[in-house]
């Protein structure tokens, strides 16, 4: 014997009260559907309206769990009825009430978005306590639905721009080794505009970016990968220094538009033969440089963020360069922000560059990956969800001291 399938309402401990509003211009009609609902021994509170605009005020007002609608109101009349509630409430359930006469009203009120229609006349107390249950469980599993397909959506786009923001290198015959990190931050992982990269050129020299655009979502995270597309093309096209920032500036500005969107960033130049690295900060802080003996902030002249100073300051930016020395075996860490504006746990500061020295030294020797991947694991626990931003961070490593025999 087979047994009945289960029924997924009766699996509700306790049933709820349910938010109805009763659409109905004809009082003795409204009567006899709020007797009804009384004999149902649903819980509900009941709102009425006898036409659409005064429905309108209504499901502004307060939240609606179900919606009972008649088909003939002084303001509206047929499926356009159910198209405007539906438009009015997307996610709330409408059940349509039809006359005797109107054997097709109904099936076409469901083909037009209500969950279930009952037929005036004809509608039992029990008929009526299944169909508002139905009617609001079907509404509810299809937002549920439409949320869950939005998340999946939200994902993809979230992954293909983040391919576009965290690049593969290009890097043909350098020893340096590379290692990046991007997260996004906020509310449901919403991309926002840090971008990284790093190519060699043509004469051996290592070149690498990376950049915050201000703001989050969407529109920052494209023109996020625009910058990052077009410092890789002008560093293989030659430009270098202020010349390339002027130009990455320029196309900052025509691609944003009319938003007032802006970008910092740190361009960074790695001379292997030299032992140098030069550096241009576009009011981005300072990288990180690793020893033997330890970590510390390098010192450098800094520069005005990409489009703020554009139209307001006569002729183009000006973004003085900084030469540094380098060991023969270290590492370099340019980062975004993000990264040092969390909490520093419970002290109810900002982590900061110091705390972020601080933190370095206490974390155990490792290999790049895992030291960058520990770090940031790091810093998301001190800021345990009180502060929510994207974090790039991009690690370059050599060792260029002599093998012993």
């Amino acid at each position: 014997m087979t047994a009945p399938l289960a029924d997924p309402l009766d699996a509700v401990p306790h049933e709820p009260v349910y938010r109805i509003l009763l659409i109905e211009d004809d009082a003795g009609d409204a009567l006899l559907v709020e007797e009804l609902l009384h004999d149902t021994a649903l819980r509900f509170e009941l709102t009425t309206s006898t036409t659409l605009s005064g429905a309108r005020t209504a499901l502004a007002a307060q939240p609606i769990d179900c919606v009972l609608l008649d088909l003939h109101l002084p303001d509206v009349a047929g499926t356009a009825a159910v198209t405007a509630v539906r438009a009015l409430a997307p996610h709330t359930a409408v059940i349509v009430l039809t006359g005797l006469s109107e054997a097709q009203a109904g099936t076409d009120a469901m083909a037009a978005g209500a969950q279930d229609y009952l037929v005036k006349g004809k509608v039992e107390a029990d008929l009526l306590h299944r169909a508002v249950r139905y009617a609001v469980y079907r509404s509810q599993t299809e937002r549920a639905s439409s949320q869950a397909q939005a998340t999946r959506l939200r994902a993809e786009e979230n992954a293909r721009l983040e391919r576009g923001l965290l690049p593969q290198p290009i890097l043909d015959s350098s020893t340096v080794t590379v290692t990046s990190r991007y997260l996004p931050g906020g509310a449901m992982t919403l991309l926002g505009g840090d971008f990284l990269d790093v190519v060699e050129g043509d004469d051996g020299l290592v070149h690498a970016v990376v950049g915050d655009v201000s703001g989050h979502g969407p529109d920052a995270a494209a023109l996020g990968v625009c910058l990052r597309i077009a410092w890789r093309s002008l560093v293989l096209g030659g430009h270098r220094g202020t010349d390339l920032l002027h130009l990455m500036e320029r196309i900052l500005l025509a691609e944003r538009g009319t938003r007032p969107l802006f970008a910092t960033c740190t361009l960074l130049t790695l001379d292997q033969h030299a032992a140098t690295a030069t550096l241009h900060l576009a009011g981005h802080h300072e990288p990180l440089l690793t020893t033997p003996e330890g970590t510390r902030e390098l010192t450098a002249d800094h520069g005005i963020a990409l489009g703020i100073a554009a139209g307001l300051l006569p002729g183009p930016g000006s973004w003085p360069a900084t030469v540094v020395p380098l060991p023969a075996s270290g590492a370099l860490t340019v980062y975004t922000d993000g990264l040092i504006e969390g909490h520093n746990g419970t002290t109810g500061e900002r982590l900061g560059v110091e705390g972020l020295l601080t933190l370095i030294d206490r974390l155990p020797p490792s290999d790049p990956a895992a030291h960058v991947d520990l770090l940031i694991k790091e810093t998301h626990e001190l800021n345990a969800g009180r502060h929510f931003d994207d974090v790039a961070v991009l690690r370059l490593d050599w060792d260029h001291r002599p093998t012993a025999r």
